[in-house]
C-alpha cells in the first residue's frame, strides 16, 4: 500500500512531467510526437543561462547558509538556555513565514542606500540564504545533540583550548552533518520560487523562474523540459555533496 501511494502522488506526476517534455503534442491518454527537441531548447539560450544562474544562487546561499547554520547552533549550547530557546525560534521564523513575504520584506528592505540590494543579483542569493538557513540550521543542532560530549571532556582534559576543540574535535566529527545540510539546503534553493519571483532582476532570473513564466505563456511542454533538466540537475548535485559526505563520515 505504501509503495502504491508513493508511486500514485510522487512517481506518477514526475513520470508525467518527463513525459511531456518530450511530447510533440498530448491531445489522446498517452503522447505523441515524442522526441528531444524541447530538452535542446532547454538546455541552450535563456533556459541554460537560468539554470546556471540556480546552481550559483544555490552553491553560494547554500554556502552562506551552512557557515551561519552552523555558526548558531555552536553558539547557542554554550548560551543560557533563554537565549538559546530564543535563538531557535528566530533561526525557524522563516519557516513559518509564508516565502513571498520574505521575498517582500527582503525587497523593502534593502531597496535604499546604505544597502541598496535590489536590482540586483545579491538580493536572489540573500533570499535563498534566509529561506534555506533554518534547516541547515536544524541540521547542524540535531547533530551536536547526539554528539558524545567524552569527546570534548578528553581533549579538554589534555589541555586543548576551545578553539583547538572546534577545529580538531567538535567539526570533524559534524563533517556528514554538514554534508546532509549543505545538500538540503542547495536542493531547497534550487526550487525556490516564492521569493524569488519578488525580487530578481531581469539579469539574475533562476531556472524556477524561467518554467513559471512558461507555464503562463501556455508553453507547457518546454516547461516540462526544464523542469525534467532542473530535477536531474539537482539530483546530481545531491549525489555529489552525498559522496563528499560519505568520504567524510568514513573519516
Amino acid at each position: 500500500m505504501f509503495g502504491l501511494v508513493v508511486a500514485v502522488v510522487f512517481v506518477a506526476p514526475l513520470a508525467t512531467v518527463v513525459a511531456a517534455g518530450l511530447a510533440g503534442s498530448w491531445t489522446g491518454a498517452v503522447p505523441s510526437d515524442l522526441g528531444f527537441e524541447h530538452f535542446d531548447d532547454a538546455l541552450t539560450g535563456e533556459s541554460l543561462a537560468s539554470l546556471s544562474v540556480s546552481l550559483q544562487t544555490a552553491f553560494l546561499a547554500g554556502g552562506v547558509a551552512l557557515v551561519l547554520g552552523t555558526w548558531a547552533a555552536l553558539a547557542a549550547r554554550e548560551c543560557p538556555p533563554w537565549l538559546a530557546r530564543v535563538v531557535d525560534g528566530v533561526f525557524h521564523l522563516p519557516i513559518a513565514v509564508p516565502s513571498v513575504a520574505i521575498g517582500l520584506g527582503l525587497l523593502i528592505a534593502f531597496n535604499e542606500q546604505p544597502l541598496l540590494l535590489g536590482g540586483t543579483r545579491w538580493i536572489v542569493i540573500l533570499a535563498h540564504a534566509v529561506l534555506v538557513l533554518a534547516f541547515a540550521f536544524s541540521a547542524v543542532s540535531a547533530a551536536l545533540d547526539r554528539l558524545d560530549p567524552a569527546y570534548r571532556q578528553a581533549a579538554e582534559s589534555l589541555g586543548a583550548g576551545p578553539l583547538r576543540v572546534l577545529t580538531r574535535i567538535t567539526l570533524p566529527l559534524l563533517l556528514p552533518a554538514l554534508g546532509a545540510a549543505a545538500g538540503l539546503a542547495v536542493a531547497l534553493s534550487m526550487g525556490e520560487l516564492g521569493a524569488t519571483v519578488m525580487v530578481y532582476p531581469a539579469t539574475w532570473k533562476t531556472l524556477p523562474v524561467s518554467i513559471f513564466a512558461l507555464t503562463d505563456r501556455g508553453q507547457a511542454f518546454q516547461a516540462a523540459a526544464c523542469t525534467t533538466v532542473l530535477l536531474v540537475v539537482t539530483l546530481l548535485a545531491l549525489v555529489l555533496l552525498g559522496r563528499i559526505r560519505g568520504r567524510a563520515a568514513l573519516r
